[in-house]
């Protein structure tokens, strides 16, 4: 299993590495700078008294009061972790069984099955190394393509591998009848007031998490858009702040001037004319905005100038923090969150598709 393992290891932390460069707005705590406790805090396991002075009784709930928020954080990054380690281990080993199975069947070792299955058209040609060279320039480090020749070569060898074992994977999971029972791992949101495109009982629900001024947000769009056009009234878009201030410092008034817009049926018009328009976001910018849409301009500003929705946008802050959200876009779709940031359409309609079989299925 050496071939498969360490090969696919190294492509994938290699493409999600120059994905997550590429992909988000980050906020300035990753996810990553907390790792999961070994256990979570939840209120199932800890008992209602933690202690008593005399016949004062200190509770869980006066716990919660104070540090609730970050319990939440800390048992939904524990509970992610967890189902994160049974998915890779279960995938493993359903892997390894499967060609250790075919391998038997065919008289072979793995690695002669996945030797076999790849053949020669896992060796990139002189051709396909210039091709990804050229195509790559924010990856190379201005190095010339003989100096990197032999680390294009391995990433493409390991990466083409790695296509031809999935393909084998795919195929034998059908042939040996695999059913997983496991399901993803979801997470619930309370979308209360958020602004919303699509009917409430669609069978998908999408969930971005965004920031007006965040450029790869900007590039998610049009990716809503193709969504909507494919799929229609089968998915709810539901549009969630989270402006990152200490790197883009209109977002948060930008925030609650989109909600101030919902309450005049126009979030989705200034939603798409603000990321249109991301160097004029200041309130000056945002109330001739407003004026552009057609909007009451007395009352928007009223609504902006008071700061109606500032507690609201803390909220969906507070929501995002909760569910693990350290960068912009963050996408979930069912609750299922899709890693990368600005993902490409392909990789969300993937998932919709997935969560739309599921439905019909059920």
């Amino acid at each position: 299993m050496s071939i498969l393992s360490n090969h696919s290891r190294a492509v994938s932390l290699i493409a999600l590495a120059a994905f997550a460069l590429l992909s988000g707005c980050s906020a300035d705590k990753p996810a990553s700078a907390a790792p999961p406790p070994s256990r979570p805090a939840a209120a199932s396991d800890l008992p209602d008294v933690l202690a008593t002075i005399g016949d004062d009784k200190i509770t869980m709930a006066e716990i919660r009061a104070r540090v609730g928020d970050d319990l939440d954080q800390t048992e939904t990054r524990y509970l992610r972790a967890r189902h994160r380690l049974v998915d890779n281990a279960l995938q493993a080993i359903i892997r390894d069984r499967i060609l250790a199975a075919e391998a038997q069947k065919q008289g072979k070792t793995i690695d002669e099955l996945v030797a076999a299955e790849t053949g020669t058209a896992a060796e990139p040609t002189d051709a396909d190394i210039a091709a990804w060279y050229a195509a790559n320039p924010n990856r190379t480090g201005g190095r010339a393509l003989e100096q990197l020749r032999p680390q294009i070569t391995d990433f493409l060898r390991n990466e083409r591998r790695t296509a031809a074992v999935q393909i084998l994977e795919s195929r034998l999971k059908d042939e040996q009848k695999v059913t997983v029972h496991l399901e993803p791992f979801r997470l619930q949101f309370d979308n209360t007031g958020a602004p919303t495109k699509g009917p409430a009982g669609a069978p998908v629900t999408l969930v971005e998490f965004s920031d007006f001024q965040c450029p790869f947000c900007n590039r998610f769009v049009p990716t809503l858009k193709q969504v909507e056009d494919k799929y229609g009234d089968k998915v709810q878009v539901v549009y969630r702040q989270y402006p990152i201030p200490s790197l883009h410092p209109f977002a948060f008034k930008a925030a609650e001037a989109s909600l101030c817009a919902n309450d005049q049926g126009k979030f989705w018009e200034l939603h798409d004319l603000m990321f249109q328009e991301q160097s004029r976001l200041s309130v000056r910018d945002l109330k001739v905005a407003a004026g552009r849409l057609g909007m009451n301009q007395k009352d928007f500003d009223t609504c902006l100038d008071s700061g109606r929705y500032t507690e609201q946008v803390q909220k969906d802050m507070a929501e995002g923090a909760r569910v693990g959200v350290s960068g912009t876009p963050a996408v979930f779709v069912n609750g299922i969150p899709l890693e990368g940031g600005a993902v490409p359409f392909e990789k969300v309609a993937e998932a919709i598709d997935t969560e739309l079989a599921r439905a019909a299925g059920s």
